[in-house]
């Protein structure tokens, strides 16, 4: 079985951030921190060498192997901030429908336009996410 590469890091949070471009994705992977930051009242954490982590999980794979997991995530590439987390569940998409111009994929948004997005709509979906994930280490 191949090693995995995305495991937690000590590695600092703001060097991650600090590497995210161009201009514009910087200050939103910023602001999509602040706001992570904000609702759940964790720090995040480094996974793997650009995603950052809130709080933990775990998750079973196919092959019955249990899995230590970051309960909410983000990364910041430069086509869209990837929020992961948000999107495990067909529960929220009230909520999904009424956030904005997001991209869904399994267990992610892909965010191009942040000012475009209701963040009131958003912070109930991270807290939603928080409750439904988190657990306590």
């Amino acid at each position: 079985m191949a090693e995995r590469i995305t495991v937690p890091s000590d590695a600092d949070p703001e060097d991650v951030l600090a590497a995210v471009t161009p201009g514009r994705r910087a200050t939103d992977t910023r602001s999509a921190a602040a706001l992570l930051t904000r609702v759940t009242g964790a720090r995040p954490r480094v996974w793997g060498t650009s995603i950052l982590g809130f709080g933990r999980t775990t998750y079973t794979t196919a092959d019955g192997v249990e899995h230590e997991w970051f309960a909410l995530g983000l990364a910041g590439r430069k086509a869209a901030v990837t929020l992961y987390g948000l999107t495990y569940d067909d529960g929220d998409l009230d909520l999904i429908e009424r956030l904005g111009p997001v991209r869904r994929g399994k267990g992610c948004l892909y965010v191009s336009r942040w000012d475009a997005l209701d963040h009131a709509v958003l912070e109930e979906l991270v807290r939603r996410a928080w409750a439904a994930h988190h657990r306590p280490v």
